[in-house]
């Protein structure tokens, strides 16, 4: 299965997951706690500068962001169309800027380094009986990581579609995508049992 995480060794690489983790939250508060369109416009360039660091690469890094910015134009035109030009733009720039260092974050951080992160936040809750902080951080893990894989199996169906010559069409493609996913679900499922995972200190490597 694809994942978000990418191997590195720069100095993003270096820094503590718990440390990214908590910047990139408080990043994104800062994000809305402001509407002065200079600082936003600093925190995208930031942001950039960051992702740029990742040295992800261009084609990787495109992959990363089409889809996300292609949603981020979409909602900024009928921002646009709907409300005042400094409120679009506002918008804009915090959308902007949340993704880019999302973008970094989620490269440089692995799954189960996110997992221990999730895990430990959850710890005062468990204390109290609101929540199992292990049994959270795994099914937190395993959404982030099956989103590239459902992508990547939509994009298997849609060639497939392509190549025997059939227009892709959403409700043709959405119940094979859905089964193949239920599929790797319940196989992850047997194997999370058959482990012993749940229940666990620490999480695994997915």
């Amino acid at each position: 299965m694809r994942s978000l995480h990418v191997e590195g060794s720069g100095w993003l690489y270096q820094l503590s997951p718990r440390i990214k983790l908590a910047g990139l939250a408080l990043f994104s508060i800062a994000l809305f706690l402001t509407r002065a369109p200079l600082l936003l416009f600093a925190a995208v360039m930031i942001s950039g500068l960051v992702l740029w660091q990742a040295r992800l690469g261009f084609r990787e890094t495109a992959a990363r962001l089409r889809p996300v910015l292609l949603t981020i134009a979409i909602i900024a035109v009928f921002s646009f169309l709907l409300i005042s030009v400094l409120d679009a733009t506002i918008a804009l720039l915090r959308l902007t800027a949340l993704t880019l260092l999302a973008t970094a974050i989620t490269a440089s951080v692995s799954i189960s380094q996110f997992m221990d992160e999730i895990t430990f936040a959850l710890r005062p809750l468990e204390k109290v009986g609101l929540a199992k902080a292990v049994d959270v951080g795994l099914a937190v893990g395993l959404v982030v990581r099956f989103v590239p894989e459902v992508i990547n199996r939509y994009e298997t169906l849609r060639d497939a579609h392509r190549a025997r010559g059939m227009k892709v069409r959403l409700h043709t493609i959405l119940v094979p995508l859905i089964i193949m996913t239920l599929k790797d679900a319940d196989a992850i499922a047997d194997a999370i049992d058959a482990r012993g995972f749940r229940g666990q200190t620490s999480s695994p490597d997915i």
